[in-house]
């Protein structure tokens, strides 16, 4: 750890840093809040709860807070949908400083009675933030007499942003889709899986519910991609849970269990390891022998199409070093899987979110010295990426210009992707990207312009 210190890092985040050793009684100190003053990468509880819901096609989303609010996060997930547009709305109703002194409940009746006078919706959701929480509206009163009002459900979502983060909002997001079930009073009789934590960037959920269906089984409800209200209130009725973004969505397979008693499994489609792997363990829990034989087939079937293409790109990308900063530690480990069977070794690897189980299979599969991370902030990113020569950043949004800045390729894992990298597809998606950006002539140039510096 001295040689964490030695960087400049801040006191209080030392212990959220790790080199990776051979001596594991030192652990890594994650699931906190963002030390103050910090610059976490993290989004707020707000934003959290928002990029859980915002898939749902065919909801309607009114954000109780200043326009700032709804802005930051219009359209934020860029997923895709086979029907209603709606969720590409945003609505907000715009709280100004009067409405901060004196409440604004009123300005949200009216924006609940104008939507329903111009969209007559099925489902709203109503976010309270940051200043919600200062000032105290009762969004639970205003949703109840809404409800009574226009006979449809509407649904507070208590996400102030200051009051946890990223993960409290996921957790938030979780209780307003279990209230949305628990509109559903039909009997429950077993049937198919629900997919939770996928969002269907650049259709990732058609692809997944293509193999599923392929095989045989069953998509019952997906969360939330590509879903409708009508479909999550249909959940209960599955058969067995499987979980893409563990983050997101572990918090309601486990209530979902307690109180609907359906099973859950972890599951990631992040590289061609462990599609196959999430594909044979999803068949084994069915219990259908016809399912299982129908998967080795799929898994023959897709990697005769795959094999030669990743095994050109192994060949251009090997010797390449690697940095992971992403949300959940679970996408983390599937992409350091991912790295290594192209030849590319992380070097460092953080996550916003990850859970002490998920770290310690980090430092299983990466090598000594390899930095992990929870809650970064960009000054210990652009440290450490210096530091241990990483070649390209894989990340999201935030983590593009820092990339950048610093010379280094950049490959974007997170909302704003337009091709999809999930499954035996994405696998080839994944491998074309990285080779693209690393073995582009701009580094070359670049390195020759600077110097070498």
């Amino acid at each position: 750890m001295s040689q964490v210190l030695e960087l400049g890092m801040l006191d209080e985040r030392k212990d959220f840093i790790l080199c990776n050793s051979k001596d594991k009684s030192k652990g890594l100190k994650c699931e906190k809040d963002s030390v103050a003053g910090a610059v976490s990468q993290r989004a707020c509880v707000y934003c959290g709860a928002r990029v859980v819901l915002n898939p749902i096609t065919d909801a309607f989303h009114i954000v109780h807070g200043p326009i700032g609010c709804a802005s930051y996060t219009w359209d934020i997930r860029g997923s895709l949908s086979s029907g209603s547009e709606v969720f590409r709305n945003s609505f907000s109703t715009d709280l100004r400083e009067q409405d901060i002194v004196f409440g604004g409940e009123e300005k949200l009746t009216a924006a609940i009675e104008e939507i329903m006078e111009s969209y007559n919706p099925e489902v709203i959701f109503i976010y309270s933030t940051c200043v919600v929480g200062v000032i105290g509206d009762d969004l639970d009163a205003v949703c109840r007499k809404a409800e009574d009002r226009y006979g449809i459900r509407v649904i507070p979502v208590q996400a102030p942003g200051f009051a946890g983060n990223k993960s409290s909002g996921y957790k938030a997001a979780c209780s307003a889709m279990l209230a949305l079930m628990d509109s559903n009073l039909a009997p429950i009789q077993r049937s198919g899986i629900n997919i939770l934590g996928d969002f269907n960037l650049a259709g990732e959920m058609w692809i997944l519910k293509d193999y599923l269906n392929r095989v045989g089984i069953e998509v019952n409800a997906k969360f939330t991609g590509d879903s409708s209200c009508q479909e999550i209130m249909k959940a209960p009725q599955a058969e067995l849970n499987i979980v893409q973004c563990a983050g997101s969505m572990t918090s309601l397979a486990k209530r979902m269990k307690h109180k609907y008693n359906i099973p859950f499994v972890k599951i990631s489609f992040v590289g061609i390891e462990d599609t196959i792997s999430s594909l044979r363990k999803i068949a084994e829990l069915l219990g259908d022998e016809e399912i299982v034989d129908n998967v080795e087939k799929l898994i023959q079937e897709e990697k005769s199409k795959v094999e030669a293409k990743i095994e050109l790109y192994r060949q251009r990308l090997k010797g390449y070093s690697a940095a992971i900063y992403v949300g959940g530690g679970f996408k983390a480990i599937s992409l350091i899987k991912q790295f290594k069977d192209l030849g590319i070794n992380p070097v460092m690897v953080g996550t916003q979110t990850g859970k002490k189980e998920e770290y310690d299979q980090i430092r299983e599969l990466t090598d000594e010295g390899t930095i992990i991370l929870d809650d970064a902030n960009p000054t210990e990113l652009e440290k450490f990426m210096k530091e241990r020569g990483a070649d390209i950043l894989v990340g999201g949004v935030k983590e593009r210009p820092l990339a950048y800045k610093l010379g280094v390729a950049f490959c974007d894992h997170n909302h704003e992707r337009k091709h999809p990298l999930t499954g035996f597809v994405g696998a080839v998606n994944f491998a074309k990207e990285l080779d693209s950006t690393l073995n582009s002539p701009v580094w070359e140039i670049i390195a020759n312009e600077s110097g070498g510096e």
